[in-house]
């Protein structure tokens, strides 16, 4: 009897420890989180000692400055947005390991930030318990010239890439972004293009290792992951599948003098036809010059009072100033190049005038990871495979005066873009695209209506360029993240949910991500709200 009477007791026992650690995985917020989470980095690291000093909790008098230290965008930065129970910033790989291990043992979301410029804030921002994994300490680049590569941590800056590279090569560069606050692990994994892309393609196709943290704590390289994984983590995405430690890349050839130039012009200079003759001939000439083209609208200079467009054509030429301004001369007349629009200069220079450093900074600012304005943002992108005609170019830009502030900024394909299968990488806008479109605007008054009147007129003006875009799928970039476009729940769903935005993102490279995903993280602990969902499990 007395045996039978302590099962319902034990039953009950059960009960409220099985309670107790439901509430505390559903509810971590307690300083026992720290505690425990401390504990468990110790039992997997050596030496033990150091791991207090790499986690940060909300009550730790550094948690605010290491938090914002890297969010690039005002709208996540507000006493409302969400904050992480815990920032945790390794100094080393098997800090990484522990970090991944423990998140998962105790259930709790794991955000993974490099460089904090998502555009959505998916890398610091949450709406269920999460912790941040930080990676700016793994900052350690190292060039290899003789052999043409490059190693490089994932928490280092686009800036800090060119400007190492420099220091060991004058004739060598990398195809990456134009802003050097960008943390490679985002840039790389997600695609990553820049000025050189119609020369040298994105980023990713000049990747040739990597170093992952996998679901299990594993560290792989690309012999240990494989062909699959390794494909994946080009293009797809390394949040999707783990912890990016670095990339090795192959670095590529730059002339001692390269030509930059913009040219600005209005409405009232006949930018319209500017704009559609950019159409025929920036995806189209010669593979060393890429030319961005940027609508902004402004005050008019010749009506007083009224709102014009300016249309701004920023370039890089691999090459020298009388080439090209005899080239474009020839192929462009509407841009009315001249050799005094034109600068020759060393190609880091160039990184330089294109990071848009006016305010008298030495090269060495691209080491500065804080130089950076952080404002309040959205943006949008689109593709785009047929030129627009004039009569749409007018329509547009008149909805963008009407509108205020939103912006347009149109990235030309062709060259070595053209070259590459749509399957090589995730990336699949190759050939058959002509350029990307950014929608893009920025706002400095805090404040839920500024943000409904900005954020609405990006999404507008993308309403109104519904007629003139890539179709079924209607694509968008990865990199430039965007929720408008689908998010995942953490559930049986997310299959469905991740498929809306997926095949946006990837077109018919979706399906092989999933079952690499899959393959590799079958629970989708490397979740976030535009990750790469698993396919569910059959009962």
């Amino acid at each position: 009897m007395e045996e039978s009477n302590s099962l319902p007791l034990l039953s009950v026992i059960v009960f409220l420890l099985l309670l107790h650690v439901s509430y505390s995985l559903e509810s971590p917020s307690r300083e026992s989180l720290y505690v425990t989470f401390v504990q468990c980095l110790k039992s997997h690291t050596n030496p033990q000692d150091q791991v207090s000093n790499i986690v940060y909790s909300q009550t730790n008098a550094s948690y605010n400055s290491v938090l914002k230290a890297f969010v690039r965008n005002s709208k996540f930065s507000t006493p409302s947005t969400p904050k992480p129970l815990l920032i945790i910033t390794p100094l080393h790989e098997n800090q990484v390991q522990a970090t991944v291990i423990c998140a998962k043992s105790i259930g709790v979301q794991l955000k993974i930030r490099s460089g904090g410029h998502d555009f959505e804030g998916i890398s610091y921002v949450s709406q269920v318990s999460f912790i941040i994994l930080d990676m700016f300490n793994f900052q350690d680049i190292t060039v290899d010239v003789q052999n043409e590569i490059a190693v490089i941590q994932s928490g280092a800056s686009l800036g800090q890439v060119y400007y190492r590279i420099w220091e060991k090569s004058k004739v060598h560069g990398f195809p990456a972004g134009v802003c050097p606050t960008v943390g490679v692990g985002g840039h790389l994994s997600g695609g990553g293009y820049g000025n050189m892309m119609r020369k040298y393609g994105l980023s990713v196709d000049n990747v040739v290792d990597a170093k992952i943290v996998d679901v299990k704590g594993r560290i792989l390289d690309k012999k240990a992951m494989g062909e699959d994984l390794f494909w994946a983590i080009r293009g797809g995405g390394g949040a999707s599948f783990g912890v990016i430690l670095s990339y090795t890349v192959k670095l590529v050839p730059v002339p001692e003098k390269v030509t930059i130039f913009q040219i600005d012009k209005s409405l009232e200079q006949n930018a319209t036809d500017l704009v559609f003759q950019w159409q025929h001939v920036a995806p189209n000439t010669d593979e060393r010059l890429f030319m961005r083209l940027a609508l902004q609208p402004v005050r008019s200079n010749v009506v007083k009072g009224q709102k014009t467009i300016k249309v701004s054509v920023l370039a890089l030429f691999l090459g020298g100033a009388e080439e090209i301004v005899t080239k474009l001369q020839k192929e462009f007349p509407m841009l009315g190049l001249k050799k005094e629009n034109c600068k020759e200069m060393r190609w880091i220079d160039s990184v330089f005038w294109w990071a848009n450093f006016n305010d008298g900074s030495s090269l060495e600012a691209l080491l500065d990871r804080n130089h950076y304005t952080t404002h309040f943002g959205k943006k949008k992108s689109d593709y785009v495979q047929s030129p627009i005609s004039k009569d749409g170019l007018n329509w547009i830009l008149k909805k963008m005066i009407e509108l205020g502030k939103a912006e347009l900024i149109f990235n030309p394909y062709g060259g070595k873009m053209n070259e590459i299968a749509s399957d090589a990488t995730p990336f699949p806008y190759r050939s058959g695209f002509l350029y990307k479109i950014q929608y893009s605007v920025s706002w400095q008054e805090p404040g839920d209506a500024a943000e409904k009147n900005f954020v609405g007129q990006v999404r507008m003006l993308s309403s109104y360029m519904t007629p003139f875009v890539s179709k079924n799928p209607r694509s968008s970039y990865f990199n430039y993240r965007d929720l408008d476009i689908g998010i995942s729940s953490h559930g049986k769903e997310s299959y469905r949910d991740g498929e809306v935005y997926g095949i946006k993102y990837f077109n018919r490279n979706f399906e092989r991500l999933v079952k690499v995903k899959t393959a590799v993280d079958p629970e989708n602990f490397f979740w976030n709200e535009q990750s790469i969902p698993s396919l569910p499990t059959k009962a």
